[in-house]
């Protein structure tokens, strides 16, 4: 479905396979206020707004970011590393929670509490390196009950994992997820930058 980004400037973490590496700076994004992002969406809008980052929940102002863009979209959704508190996002956001891997790099800034925050809207991500964060994942899956809780993505690392790979331990599993693609990597080039 047509989605407007909005991409949040800043991120304390380092995953190693950030595909957004242009927004980890706080300095390479620009300050602006609220009433300026409303009054410049895009027009027509899209059904779906998506804040996204850098790491959007380590803004000062995501949360009445989400709120200003409630009464706006039909739908709201936040992609977050998990490393934040996700306890005031607005129920009616859907969050898009990125657990990180032992192959990200930064694992140890999971926070485990978020997991007391899940809800039916919520969407756990996986973004999986190899066979063996597949493993952890699918352990982490089990511990936290996360298919009966909402609904959980397992997506490949551009150039280090296939996806006939995963998609074939996946079913071969028989693991309640969906299979997540970076599709504008397909659509447009792996190094396009602002699609």
């Amino acid at each position: 479905m047509p989605c407007t980004f909005i991409r949040l400037a800043g991120c304390p973490l380092r995953c190693v396979y950030c595909d957004t590496p242009q927004a980890i700076p706080l300095d390479s994004g620009q300050n602006i206020n609220l009433d300026t992002i409303l009054k410049d969406l895009p027009q027509p809008l899209t059904p779906i707004a998506l804040v996204t980052g850098g790491e959007p929940m380590a803004q000062k102002y995501c949360i009445a970011l989400l709120e200003a863009l409630l009464p706006v979209y039909k739908h709201v959704q936040l992609e977050t590393a998990g490393a934040h508190d996700i306890s005031k996002v607005p129920e009616q956001v859907a969050i898009i929670l990125d657990i990180k891997t032992p192959g990200s790099g930064e694992v140890k800034r999971n926070r485990w509490q978020n997991m007391q925050h899940l809800r039916e809207n919520t969407e756990i991500k996986f973004v999986l390196t190899n066979r063996e964060d597949y493993v952890w994942a699918k352990d982490i899956m089990a511990t936290y009950d996360l298919a009966k809780q909402c609904t959980v993505l397992m997506s490949c690392t551009w150039g280090s994992l296939e996806p006939k790979d995963l998609a074939a331990w996946i079913v071969e599993d028989n693991l309640p997820v969906r299979l997540q693609l970076q599709l504008h990597k397909y659509i447009w080039d792996a190094e396009a930058t602002g699609v």
